[in-house]
């Protein structure tokens, strides 16, 4: 019974996990498992994900980026520009590290800066969590979706970012904007002082980091970069390789067969396309909000090759309802977790906002 309950805690946390298991085991009742479902796999977005995981959870372990925010934020003492420079902290930051690896790293720094200060906690955490979806937009290696569809629509690395620039422009004018909405109080940051040790793992790190890198921009095969990162983990860091996030990889190979199924009936691939075809952009941000961006994406572009269209919906569409990007779910559990914290606050001060920005850069995206 003990078993149970702790399987069904546990489809209840994943939901979209849950959901895309459920999606591909139906789709197997219509198209019976068989060797096309081999083809249906993107091996080198699970294994460049994979990598990046080992990669981001290594040098988080060693406190390179604590320590680094630890620096910049000691230098102020008001909580608006302490908020300022969190804020662009997770949004240029997020561009490397992901955007929830962004927002595991400084949410926490944000709880001990502003324990003691309701308003500005709450409103510092949601923009944060606002700038760590924006900023990922700008580079594959930003968050999941966008890695995968780099890799699927076969982008160049300067096409990709030429695509998403103006977006991610505009995103952060209308973030340094938005900090003018947090209390100005004086702030004394006493909390923030972290180190880190060099040590041969973060050579270690920064050599798979750079083969990643390579590998994104189509200089090595995905396969070198994943037989290294395993072969130095096993040798040197053994541990690490308990932290990927192994239920996003699963989530990702569900979606692949459910997608590969659906796409291989005519019938139902047809009535897709029609929906989509000339609203990608809307359809992709819409479906964001209810089954989020990562999914999403995956979803979609089986159905069509307007992938402009498709990669600024789902970025955009990472805005919106909470679920839109589960990036965002970090920032609330820890909000969820403070003291006083004040949940519907929260919750409607973070609709309110990112609806607000969802609709300005869709309204941009149309016109430029």
């Amino acid at each position: 019974m003990m078993n149970l309950n702790n399987v069904k805690k546990f489809l209840k946390h994943e939901s979209v996990f849950t959901i895309s298991a459920i999606l591909a085991l139906a789709s197997m009742i219509a198209v019976p498992p068989c060797r096309e479902y081999l083809g249906y796999i993107n091996y080198s977005v699970i294994s460049m994900l994979f990598c990046l995981m080992i990669t981001v959870q290594g040098f988080s372990q060693a406190g390179i980026f604590r320590y680094i925010s630890g620096k910049l934020i000691s230098r102020f003492g008001s909580s608006r520009a302490l908020s300022a420079i969190l804020v662009l902290i997770c949004f240029f930051m997020s561009m490397l590290i992901t955007n929830d690896v962004a927002l595991l790293t400084f949410i926490p720094l944000t709880m001990i800066i502003f324990k003691g200060s309701g308003k500005v906690l709450m409103r510092c955490c949601i923009l944060e969590t606002a700038a760590a979806n924006l900023g990922s937009m700008l580079t594959p290696v930003g968050n999941p979706q966008n890695l995968f569809l780099y890799t699927h629509y076969n982008y160049s690395m300067l096409d990709f970012l030429l695509t998403m620039l103006p977006l991610t422009l505009l995103s952060l004018v209308f973030l340094i904007i938005s900090v003018v909405f947090i209390p100005s109080e004086k702030i004394e940051v006493s909390d923030t002082k972290y180190s880190f040790k060099y040590t041969s793992k973060i050579f270690m790190y920064t050599v798979i980091l750079i083969i990643c890198l390579c590998t994104v921009c189509h200089v090595l095969d995905y396969r070198i970069c994943l037989a290294f990162t395993i072969a130095v983990s096993l040798i040197f860091d053994r541990h690490i390789l308990k932290k990927p996030d192994y239920v996003l990889l699963a989530t990702f190979a569900c979606f692949f067969i459910f997608i590969g199924n659906i796409s291989s009936i005519e019938a139902i691939r047809n009535v897709i396309r029609s929906v989509i075809n000339g609203r990608e952009m809307l359809v992709s941000c819409a479906f964001s909000q209810v089954i989020s961006n990562v999914p999403c994406a995956v979803m979609i572009s089986g159905f069509t090759d307007k992938a402009d269209e498709i990669l600024k919906g789902v970025n955009i569409g990472g805005l919106g309802t909470i679920i839109a990007s589960l990036a965002s779910l970090i920032s609330y559990k820890f909000y969820a977790a403070s003291k006083n914290a004040n949940k519907k606050r929260y919750l409607a001060e973070f609709t309110v906002y990112n609806f607000a920005m969802l609709f300005l850069l869709m309204f941009f995206a149309w016109v430029i």
